[in-house]
């Protein structure tokens, strides 16, 4: 019995059936990829913020949204990887703490254009501007679309109250007073203003958490 088992699970056997080497190969991967995920989800560096770390405010949250809406995500990554020539262009690398509140997260790996994981505070709202509305104007090289329509979009009646509710049942932990008071951020602005305001805040929060450990993994 023993040895008819043997022959059934041989190399050549799993080889020449298909349906077995095709389940047999789905049960390796699956394996592997839960001994993997599985214990990141009780490691406290990985389910708990990075410090400083907070959720994201209204009018940021909104501007997230058009950052997906308009494709941005399709060129820009947000994850800087431990590697020192990342770390020297772009800042210390990403920590996963600092994501903990993004549903979706936006890490990528497709960089037509520069990884934006810390782009916050690097160039001025008036910069921004001119580069969403005409990119060329202050890099002459750049492919990247213009954006011009955004200034004229009013964000006022976005329903980001709703929005937050959802991500509060996700595990965001809003408060009932900041949902309420929500709709007074978007008062007078245009996604335009949402969306540098999420620029503006990328990578802020966990600068200096982030870069306490890049000094740890160089001693």
């Amino acid at each position: 019995m023993s040895q008819e088992k043997n022959r059934f699970f041989s190399h050549g056997t799993i080889e020449r059936n298909v349906g077995l080497l095709m389940l047999l190969t789905f049960l390796v991967i699956a394996t592997s990829g839960l001994v993997q995920i599985v214990p990141l989800f009780f490691q406290h560096s990985t389910t708990e913020p990075t410090e400083g770390v907070e959720p994201y405010e209204p009018l940021h949250l909104i501007g997230r949204d058009v950052y997906i809406r308009e494709g941005c995500v399709s060129c820009h990554s947000q994850q800087i990887r431990m590697l020192s020539s990342e770390v020297q262009r772009y800042g210390p690398y990403s920590l996963a703490g600092e994501s903990v509140y993004d549903y979706p997260f936006l890490w990528g790996s497709k960089r037509t254009g520069p990884d934006l994981a810390r782009v916050g505070g690097r160039y001025s709202d008036d910069w921004h501007r001119a580069h969403l509305r005409d990119p060329r104007i202050v890099v002459r090289e750049s492919n990247m679309p213009a954006y011009p329509w955004l200034q004229h979009t009013s964000v006022e009646n976005e329903n980001v109250q709703t929005r937050m509710r959802a991500l509060r049942k996700l595990g965001v932990p809003y408060s009932d007073e900041q949902i309420d008071k929500a709709p007074e951020q978007l008062e007078g602005k245009t996604e335009e203003d949402a969306i540098i305001a999420y620029l503006q805040g990328l990578g802020v929060a966990g600068r200096d958490a982030a870069a306490e450990a890049v000094q740890r993994g160089g001693e």
